[in-house]
């Protein structure tokens, strides 16, 4: 069973998030960036399944900068078989996000997500 776990880059848990001077976003310049905790459960869970001989292949995919190669890295150090990163330098929207997953899953046939 391939297992294929999706990551979210996030703003570290334990740096203080700033706003723009201008109040359109968040300021995002010397930001330490992380993978979103729960994002790393998913993944170690996912290796959980495959030390139990349940799962055959843990696929990680992440959507986003190439700096979001980082957080792929972290699910390789984890214990996760391949990584996939879709990049674009572009911000997504959540419905972007969720069209360009299911072009992921659809091509990867994946038994969970």
């Amino acid at each position: 069973m391939k297992v294929l776990v999706a990551v979210k880059r996030v703003i570290d848990y334990n740096v203080k998030i700033r706003v723009k001077p201008d109040h359109s976003d968040v300021d995002l310049t010397n930001v330490k960036m992380a993978m979103n905790p729960f994002c790393e459960i998913a993944v170690e869970e996912a290796v959980r399944l495959k030390e139990k001989g349940v799962a055959t292949e843990v696929v990680a995919v992440t959507i986003g900068p190439k700096a979001a190669q980082e957080q792929l890295r972290t699910a390789l150090a984890l214990g996760a078989d391949r990584a996939i990163h879709v990049q674009t330098d572009e911000r997504v929207e959540s419905l972007a996000v969720a069209k360009l997953l299911a072009k992921v899953v659809e091509e990867e046939q994946p038994s969970l997500v």
